[in-house]
């Protein structure tokens, strides 16, 4: 199991996929670095940078490049084949990839919503948006990563549920916001640190039960999709 992670960890941070995974956390500690040295109220900006920018695009975004390029690409290449033939259970295999892209994406998102929120109002509000996005680390992972096992455009159905669930049908449609992961942390967030920043739209059960529910149900699906590839790279 720690082979696979290894074999993982240089994959993924040796590609140049790697380098999509910094500008997002740059542009967030960028700009709530900027509003702060303007003196700006945090009310003018802060919900636009924490909540618009941060948990809308950059853990998403990074959630989505990380989980979808841990395994994606061997099953379009066909080294999965090679992964295959290791007598390893799959699970194994599966939560391997899954820790290392849960820490990559933990790592990317977590420090710079921590400094975006502590310039925003204070250690407190950083370290709740922290908690929040590892929360949130772990639901947008899984997800994608049974998205790369059941699709070959894994990318482009992640970004339909980003930007069509979650970006549009979740502000307009209360419905749809129990199965958005977004609203999730932000409610998260906002309980560990009330402020007026965070608008929370579902109940914190709601957002810890189901945030728990999207990594372990994605996960076993998973585990059992990865278990169906035949050496030949096909489903049996």
């Amino acid at each position: 199991m720690s082979t696979v992670a290894m074999i993982t960890a240089r994959g993924l941070f040796g590609r140049r996929r790697a380098l999509l995974l910094l500008p997002l956390p740059l542009l967030l500690i960028g700009l709530a670095a900027i509003c702060k040295a303007y003196d700006l109220e945090p009310t003018q900006w802060g919900e636009a940078v924490l909540v618009g920018l941060g948990f809308a695009v950059v853990l998403p975004v990074v959630a989505l490049i990380v989980g979808t390029g841990v395994l994606g690409s061997e099953v379009d290449d066909g080294t999965l084949v090679h992964i295959l033939t290791k007598p390893l259970p799959r699970r194994d295999i599966i939560l391997a990839k899954f820790g290392v892209a849960v820490l990559a994406t933990a790592v990317t998102t977590t420090i710079p919503l921590f400094v975006a929120g502590a310039l925003a109002g204070s250690a407190k509000l950083g370290l709740a948006l922290a908690v929040a996005a590892l929360v949130g680390s772990f639901a947008y992972t899984a997800l994608f990563l049974l998205l790369s096992l059941l699709t070959r455009r894994p990318v482009l159905l992640g970004l339909v549920y980003i930007l069509i669930w979650e970006g549009l049908l979740g502000r307009w449609v209360s419905g749809t916001r129990v199965l958005s992961i977004e609203q999730y942390v932000i409610t998260i967030a906002h309980k560990l640190q009330p402020t007026t920043l965070l608008d929370a739209e579902v109940g914190l059960t709601t957002a810890v039960v189901m945030s728990a529910v999207f990594v372990v149900l994605c996960t076993v699906v998973a585990i059992n999709r990865l278990g169906s590839f035949s050496l030949a790279g096909e489903t049996s």
